[in-house]
Parts: structure tokens; sequence; C-alpha cells
């Protein structure tokens, strides 16, 4: 079996011959340059495309591999949220709402039965460290004498605090509302994000020494300009929590709510009185959860967005579930008008509608509604929330203005103001683990900054692509999905609709996980190498176990070809 593989990677290759029928025998044919194995550690495509830059392969790989190195599952979950949290100090949150596009980089998509369920993992690694009461560690013992102010406690602003405080610097985080977390406590309903898991995650990162101060508005309750005398750095973190207006007549009217701010009543505990009747105007996440709020208040739900399904913004499987929920949809349709009874609380809204079409694609590649001449027409209803963009509220801190509201800041999120730095959404609309990611940048900047440096982000080498490996290799392994609640039980409830994956599913979707482009030790190098040049040191960590003896290597290129990862290139000349 040995010898027939050997003769059909001569065959494919064309560098090496066989001088006799035994494999040991193989020697290099003349005009070829001899050239021997590099051990090249490439970067996995999940990683690349997580704005976290979470180490995925890494935790992955850590407890794919404990039973063949004779570790404890249960302390191997403990390091793989040790290599997750690293980057990111909220895997149980990011566990249940982050739409994963690591996933979306994921070369095992390639492999009929789909990409590695990283986020489902993550969700079982979080809810693990937070079951074993799992604490963060500070990188260091030094106490800094410089101080950092952090406004807003959302992903961005925690996650800088977080950074900050394990480094050693004194942080204090100003938060407008009475309890931290923005819009994952504010804006995601708690059948998709429990509040136990949002308070736990927060209060590990406040336990490294964070002072939070709730309540507390820069610019109305503190200058912004007595902020930045008292603290050495600065990192704005606001978000975007106002809700954009649709600017249509009639809009101000009772029972016409942003999306944000309708959520933020229902997460607050406040009663709304959203009548029979529900309109959600919008595409967006935040739309959907609004629609799948009120069908568990009691409403006919009936989402309006302007464009078709294929280019709703929403993560797919919660558009889905919608669906599933009884959430009806009017594609290619928007108001233009609010008409109704205001100040009354038994009023009837008609909302003044017309038909679009597709054109052209604008900046963000999809496709430009247009509206269709004479195609209005009218739905009723008693409650319509405009759930079309958000902004943020940058009160007191004009200077930091752009001309659209907005922030700008450079590559490592420093603004115009020396000494002050920004990231989340207060720059842009994104997902949560991008503002982890802005906060966690940020904190290296703003360290180099307190330290008289100037720091540069470090370049990332070309993800590994699925055609750099061999992808038959790899058994098939059926990827391991997430339970929910039965529909009927759902929309009466608020209670968390899916279900974290046992700890032996989440074991078997890490063994899912190709390791690609760093050595997971599966001794095929070893094994078909016909010089023995190949040894393995127990010793070494995983990753590092396989060398090979260059005195005896010919440069026959074996070792690579049978590579499953890529991990091995001919790229020594000798």
């Amino acid at each position: 079996m040995e010898t027939q593989l050997l003769e059909e990677i001569i065959s494919e290759t064309g560098v090496i011959k066989l001088k006799t029928a035994s494999p040991s025998d193989i020697v290099v044919t003349s005009g070829e340059s001899w050239k021997c194995p590099v051990y090249v550690k490439k970067m996995p495509p999940c990683r690349s495309k997580c704005p976290s830059s979470e180490d995925i392969r890494g935790y992955l790989t850590y407890v794919a591999q404990s039973k063949d190195l004779k570790r404890p599952y249960e302390e191997a979950f403990d390091e793989a949220w040790r290599i997750l949290t690293d980057k990111n100090p909220f895997p149980a949150v990011h566990g249940r709402i982050c739409p994963h596009p690591c996933e979306n980089g994921c070369n095992r998509q390639h492999i009929e039965d789909g990409s590695v369920a990283i986020n489902n993992f993550e969700r079982v690694v979080g809810d693990h460290g937070i079951k074993r009461g799992l604490k963060f560690k500070k990188l260091t013992d030094k106490k800094r004498d410089k101080k950092v102010a952090i406004i807003g406690a959302g992903p961005s602003g925690l996650s800088c605090a977080y950074q900050m405080a394990r480094r050693g610097y004194p942080v204090t985080v100003f938060e407008s509302s009475d309890k931290p977390g923005g819009m994952l406590r504010y804006g995601i309903t708690s059948y998709r994000l429990p509040r136990e898991v949002l308070d736990a995650e927060i209060q590990n990162i406040l336990d490294l020494g964070v002072e939070l101060k709730c309540n507390t508005k820069i610019g109305v309750d503190i200058s912004f300009e007595d902020l930045k005398k008292k603290y050495d750095a600065v990192y704005v973190a606001v978000g975007a929590q106002n809700g954009s207006k649709m600017n249509v007549e009639g809009e101000g009217i009772r029972r016409v709510f942003t999306g944000v701010d309708f959520l933020r009543r229902i997460n607050n505990g406040e009663k709304v009185d959203i009548g029979k009747k529900v309109i959600v105007v919008g595409g967006g996440n935040t739309a959907i959860d609004a629609a799948r709020t009120c069908r568990r208040l009691g409403g006919d739900v009936t989402i309006l967005y302007r464009r078709t399904r294929n280019e709703m913004p929403a993560i797919e499987h919660e558009i889905a579930a919608a669906e599933e929920e009884g959430v009806k949809f009017e594609f290619l349709a928007a108001p233009v008008c609010v008409i109704g009874e205001g100040g009354k609380a038994d009023c009837s809204i008609d909302l003044k509608c017309v038909r679009m079409e597709l054109g052209e694609k604008d900046k963000s590649g999809r496709f430009r509604p247009v509206p269709i001449e004479g195609s209005d027409f009218s739905v009723g209803a008693d409650t319509v929330i405009a759930a079309i963009g958000q902004e943020p509220d940058l009160t007191g801190m004009d200077a930091l203005k752009n001309k659209y509201g907005w922030i700008d800041v450079n590559k490592i999120r420093e603004t115009a103001i020396q000494g002050v730095y920004a990231g989340g959404d207060v720059l842009g609309l994104d997902i949560a683990t991008t503002a982890v990611g802005h906060g966690r940048m940020a904190a290296k900047a703003i360290e180099a900054y307190l330290n008289g440096q100037k720091y540069r982000e470090p370049g990332t080498s070309r993800p590994i692509k699925h055609t750099d490996m061999k992808l038959d290799y790899y058994p098939a392994a059926s990827r391991n999905k997430l339970r929910s609640l039965p529909v009927e039980k759902r929309i009466n409830t608020f209670e968390e609709v899916n279900m974290t994956l046992t700890m032996e599913e989440a074991i078997a979707e890490a063994q899912r996980c190709m390791s690609c482009g760093l050595c997971f030790t599966c001794d095929r190098c070893r094994i078909f190498c016909p010089r023995e040049a190949v040894s393995k040191d127990k010793k070494m960590p995983v990753g590092q176990k396989m060398f090979t003896d260059y005195t005896k290597c010919n440069g026959c290129h074996i070792c690579a070809e049978v590579c499953p990862c890529g991990y091995i290139e001919m790229g020594m000349g000798l």
C-alpha cells in the first residue's frame, strides 16, 4: 500500500524516480534543484475572517488532541477558554449572537459535510468557563501609574478595559445607562442572550479591578475636556444607540418607535402595548429581534423590507427562526407616510407604502431599491417599528465628529485628538465581535502611547487555501447542530431558544477541525519518508513535534506531498 502511494506521488510530481523497486532507493532526477522540507505555520482562514482574531485553530485542536495526549477533557476545555479569551472576553455571549464570519472561511466547507461549527463550540467553551468559575488573570503584576478612561460599557469599551486592566493599568469605564453591556443588554433580546450569561462575563472583566461608573454621561455629567485632563488616555466606545428615523410624514405619532428604542424599553422591563397588528420596517438584526419580540407579546407581525430576502443583512438563521415563529414578510416595499390618530390608546395607524424594484448596485454591493411609480398601497397597524438604522450620540464631544456625525480614526483606532482613541459602532455599524477587536487593538495602541511609543499593527500572512491541502485525507464527519425549543413554546416565552451542544458533541466538533496550515501529528511525513529522515519529538508542543534530519533527506518531496494540512513546504535550496 505504501509503495503504491509512493509510486502515485512520483508519477504526479515528476521530480523523483525509482532507482529500484524499493521506495527507500528514491533519488532526485537530474536538472531538479535539491530542496528540503521547511515547516511553515500558516494562517488558518477561520482566524483571518474573525474580527476578534481569536486563535480558533488553537482552541479547537487543543480539545481535539486531548484523548491522544491523555489530557482530561475538563482541563482541555479550561485551556480552550484561556486560549479563546486571550482575544475575546465574551465567549459565552458571542457563542450565542455572533453571525460567525469565521465559518465562512473554514476550509472544511469544501467537503460535503460543511464548515466546523465554530460558533456552537465557542458557546460551549464560554458556558464551561462560567460553570467552572474560571477567572481572567493579569499579564503582569506591575501596577501602572497612567490612567485610562473608557466611554461606554458595551462590547468594545469592555474589551478595551479588559485588555488594559490585564496589563496593569487603572481603568475607569463611564456608562450612561444604569447597567453595563450596551447593545448586548439593550439591543439583543433575552431569548437570544440570557442576562445571567452577559452579567457573568462582564463581572469577570470588572473583577480585574476595572472601575465602572453607571448613570454617568460624558458631555452632560462630566465634560469631555475635564475627562481628558484627568486621564492619560481616553477610548470612546459609545456605540450607535439612537435609532434612525424613516423621515416620512407622520412618524412622530404614538406607537411609532425606532427599533432600538422599542428593544431598549422591552429589555428594561417596560410593558409596551403594541396592540394586535405590528409592522416592522427594516431587514437587519434589530428588525428581526423586534419582530420576534412582538410575536412573544401576542402581535400579528409583518416585516416590511425594501429589498428581497436575499439582500437582508440579518443573520440567516434568525430570519429562518422568525419565519418559523409566524412572522410574515412583505418584500420590495417601503413606507412613504404614516397616518393615525395620535394620542389615543386605541389608535389605528394607516401606513402608506410604495412598491420597489431593484436597480443598480450601491456602495454596499446590494441592488439599490427604486420606487415604482403609481404602485402606492396601504397597510393597517396598531404599532409601527422602524428598524432601519442607528446613529451615535456624541453630545458634548463635537470635536470628534466628522461631517456625518460619526468618528474617524486611523488604522490603530487613533482619532485626530492626541491620546483619544475610538472603536465599535461609533465608527460605523458592525457586529459585536468587530467591536471587541477594535477594543483589543486600541488597548495595544494606547499602551504604546502611554509609554511614548508608536504602535504598529503586525502584518498577517495569506490564509491557507483548501487547494493547498489534501482534503481527501480527512474523513467525513457530520456537523453538530444546535437544538431549539419547539415553536409553540417559543412564542409564549422569553426563555432562551437555542440550546448549547453537549460536551461530547463539542469534542466531536473540535475533531472536525482540519488544523489548516499547522501540524496535528498525523505522522504521514514520518511514515512515508523513504530515507527515515523525519522523526517525532514527544517533548515538543503540539504543532512542532515533527522534525527532519537534513543529513538523511535527499529532497524527494514525499513528506510535502502526503502532508494533508499544508504545513510542509519544499522551500530550502541546498
